[in-house]
């Protein structure tokens, strides 16, 4: 037997395979990288090595409205660490600057003041100025011009207000995105869901370039780095972290060519090829990313490129949030057959897109290729509702697996981060 590691929520399981059953482990490199600089370090060292712009103690010289994008509880920024330093570096621009913290929620729920206290700790919760942002606070919303795809740009007027925008942020593969970070602070991350939806259209998520670790002739990004411009939005630190959610490499500087240059750090690092079996296991990462069930399609996406036509893809995530999105529950529940609720996607116009659209295309994309059976804390009947088989532990999801395939001996690959890897 072999036994591998997954992360589950904020813990592990551990899971045995049999050798002759194990056809491979794939990992990223980077949970291996081991850099010489400390967490902090690396952050100040980009810092004050901006890539594409002056430094941004510079910058905030004479800027009295400055803000500064954050990512909200769904991801796992290491903020902690990065917004002390970046707090401290404009102070030492402009003493008196007026800065706002602005929540980059998408169109996820509010971030609860616990859950930002856990993300930045008491001090800065109790110093400075934090607002969260709400896609559909209309009074808190500005339409500053068109996207290249034709959708209208709206973002949070503090956003548009201020002197000088700045965000924080972590990179990663993303499953449609293709990477995560610099631009996408400030679509989705402040936009109104009316751009947001544009912006993940059922042409662009079918988009053949519209996959993990690709950037260049992505729809999806173009439109992303349009808004960003658009925003202004004139510097970022980034950073990537390792399956522990430490800072592994952090860049800084022009939301372009800095999270660009994070972007090939991650190919170099993340890139793996697929080992096509019957069986794939794969998690989402743990917590935040396992919370609900609509984050747990990423990880799917990654078993999706390496699981055999007609095999089981095995999905380990927490899911204590439940479904974690109203549409996406909805969508599954009520049309049992995927392919109509695909050719449905396909059809509707880029204007019409509704909330979740993009997450149900994706996962029914999956799910016409395989069987999905889930291993979580949510409720059976929500797993079946979304056309799942559940299962309470990777042992009783082989054992059905074995089952369904009608073989006791289906070779297993095993992902155990499938939000960490490039799968090729």
């Amino acid at each position: 037997m072999t036994t591998i590691k997954l992360p589950y929520g904020k813990e592990h399981i551990n899971v045995k395979i049999p050798e002759e059953r194990l056809n491979a482990v794939l990992v990223s490199e980077m949970h291996e990288y081991k850099p010489e600089l400390s967490q902090i370090e690396q952050v100040k060292k980009a810092l004050e090595n901006p890539i594409g712009t002056p430094r941004l103690k510079e910058m905030a010289k004479g800027k009295n409205k400055v803000v500064i994008i954050a990512s909200d509880h769904t991801r796992p920024v290491p903020s902690k660490i990065i917004m002390p330093l970046m707090l401290e570096e404009i102070r030492k621009g402009n003493p008196d600057a007026d800065i706002t913290i602005l929540i980059s929620t998408g169109c996820h729920r509010e971030t609860t003041k616990e859950e930002l206290e856990a993300k930045f700790g008491s001090e800065i919760i109790a110093n400075e100025k934090i607002y969260v942002h709400d896609c559909d606070d209309e009074s808190m919303l500005v339409n500053i011009g068109v996207l290249p795809s034709g959708g209208l740009l709206i973002i949070n007027k503090l956003a548009v207000e201020a002197d000088l925008l700045v965000s924080e942020g972590f990179i990663e593969p993303h499953f449609f995105a293709g990477f995560s970070g610099g631009r996408k602070s400030v679509l989705p991350g402040v936009a109104s869901r009316a751009t947001v939806m544009y912006n993940h259209n059922a042409e662009f998520i079918d988009n053949e370039k519209a996959r993990t670790g690709i950037i260049d002739g992505n729809p999806i990004q173009t439109d992303m780095l349009y808004a960003a411009r658009a925003a202004r939005l004139d510097f970022i630190v980034n950073v990537v972290i390792n399956s522990e959610k430490e800072v592994i490499f952090a860049v800084a500087g022009d939301c372009d060519l800095a999270h660009k240059e994070g972007c090939k750090f991650l190919n170099d690092y993340c890139k793996v090829d697929s080992v096509p079996s019957d069986i794939v296991i794969v998690t989402n990462g743990g917590y935040p990313l396992d919370q609900n069930i609509y984050q747990a399609v990423k990880g799917m996406t990654a078993a999706e490129a390496t699981v055999n036509e007609g095999g089981i893809i095995i999905m380990v995530a927490k899911s204590n949030d439940g479904h974690g999105g109203d549409h996406f529950h909805k969508t599954f529940k009520e049309e049992k057959d995927v392919s109509k609720m695909m050719d449905a996607f396909l059809a509707t116009p880029s204007e019409k897109t509704i909330p979740d659209q993009w997450q149900s295309q994706i996962f029914a994309r999956v799910l016409k290729n395989a069987k999905v059976i889930y291993v979580s804390e949510a409720p059976d009947e929500m797993v079946s509702d979304l056309h799942m088989i559940p299962a309470a532990s990777v042992e009783e999801a082989i054992k059905l697996a074995d089952k369904i395939l009608a073989k006791e001996d289906a070779k297993i690959t095993v992902i155990p981060d499938g939000v960490s890897v490039i799968v090729l």
